[in-house]
């Protein structure tokens, strides 16, 4: 299994993904792990992967690589979200390293790893591209000012081809949503297996904590759709809800608040980044909030929310790949006085907030299972495979 990141801690959508994919194959299967890094890993993060993987390889990309990676972007024709994770010197270890572990077979999260394996022949290979990272960067581009909208069209030209070209390297291909499915630019995407996320049940449960807050944000507070929507709902949102409910009170809660988010903080609006769990951010608020301006993939915000049994409103772009009933399970706003009429109602009415929560948490168990979404996984990863001997020590 090749991943971008290490896997750990659970902070990014990404990592969560793919830590429980790791989780559940190791019941069965031997892993061995190779991850680069931007940053560090400390003993503790390998400690927790040690549980799952049997061998666990991590190359620390430094500032000095990322610099070169990204140069090299100028003239390969690898989009910067591919480029930055790879180094060519450190392809032929990895093919050496896979190599002598004979694996019945590869496991490519994201395509930024997939320059490393996508020529690799004999093995069967699976490519994840979990979410559509063109889509992505043209809604970012429809929300930028000039010079930051020439630059993201570029890259997401670059991204489009390179969806598509990688395609055909890989044996098997998966995505997190059916929307984002029909979003990859191959005329074969039909083929493109969906496996959504799920939720670990035994963090994400339903409590008696003390609500502090009435509506929650929360996410990576270094991602930008993140960091426009937290925008959106403290300065568009909130000033509309307090127009029937002055009191109303607001948590951006996440990792790597910036300038930008710290600043929202006030009387009604709290920015907290250094929870022990995200679980007790969810716990301590009435109402879920996800009012995604820029949205690919899957919000598991939105699922974790449901799982406490904490009702969500969000946009209909962020519902896109949940599906929930909006109305019984969820509800859906698209604009500041629609978000504010559907707060305001469940603030004033709790036997309905109680009916959307009840609802919400059915739907996710039955829907969002990380066990059933590994069955499948596990079937397509092993489809072509034949049964190998043991890895030999590395």
């Amino acid at each position: 299994m090749l991943t971008s990141r290490f896997p750990y801690p659970l902070e990014k959508g990404d990592k969560l993904r793919i830590y429980n994919q790791i989780r559940e194959l190791s019941k069965k299967h031997e892993i061995t792990l190779i991850s680069t890094s931007l940053s560090d890993v400390t003993g503790m993060q390998l400690k927790e992967l040690r549980k799952y993987c049997k061998y666990i390889h991590v190359f620390r990309l430094g500032i000095l690589n990322q610099c070169i990676n990204l140069f090299r972007c100028l003239f390969n024709g690898l989009p910067f979200e591919v480029g930055l994770f790879y180094k060519p010197s450190l392809k032929k270890h990895i093919h050496q390293l896979i190599t002598a572990a004979r694996p019945a077979a590869i496991y490519c999260h994201m395509i930024r790893m997939s320059e490393y394996v996508k020529e690799m022949k004999g093995i069967p290979k699976t490519l994840d591209y979990m979410d559509v990272f063109s889509t992505g960067m043209k809604r970012r581009a429809e929300h930028s000012g000039f010079g930051m909208k020439t630059a993201a069209l570029w890259e997401y030209q670059r991204l489009l081809k390179y969806e598509r070209d990688v395609f055909n390297c890989f044996d098997n291909k998966l995505i997190i949503s059916e929307q984002d499915k029909f979003l990859i630019p191959h005329p074969d995407r039909s083929q493109i297996h969906v496996i959504q996320n799920g939720v670990d049940t035994e963090i994400f449960y339903p409590g008696d904590t003390e609500k502090k807050f009435d509506l929650l944000f929360t996410g990576n507070m270094g991602y930008p759709p993140n960091i426009e929507s937290a925008i959106y709902a403290a300065t568009v949102i909130l000033p509309e809800v307090h127009k029937n409910n002055p009191d109303a009170t607001l948590l951006i809660a996440g990792v790597h608040p910036g300038s930008a988010i710290r600043g929202l903080a006030s009387a009604r609006v709290h920015v907290i980044a250094d929870f022990q769990h995200i679980r007790d951010a969810f716990a301590m608020c009435r109402i879920n909030l996800a009012p995604m301006l820029i949205s690919i993939g899957l919000q598991n915000k939105i699922l974790q929310a449901m799982a406490m049994k904490i009702p969500t409103i969000c946009s209909a772009l962020a519902n896109n790949a949940v599906k929930a009933v909006v109305g019984e399970s969820i509800l859906e706003a698209n604009t500041a006085r629609e978000y504010a009429e559907q707060i305001n109602e469940l603030l004033n009415d709790q036997n309905k907030a109680d009916r959307i929560a009840e609802n919400a948490y059915v739907f996710v168990l039955e829907n969002y299972n990380w066990a059933k979404q590994n069955e499948k996984l596990e079937q397509l990863l092993f489809l072509h495979s034949m049964p190998v001997t043991a890895s030999p020590e590395l």
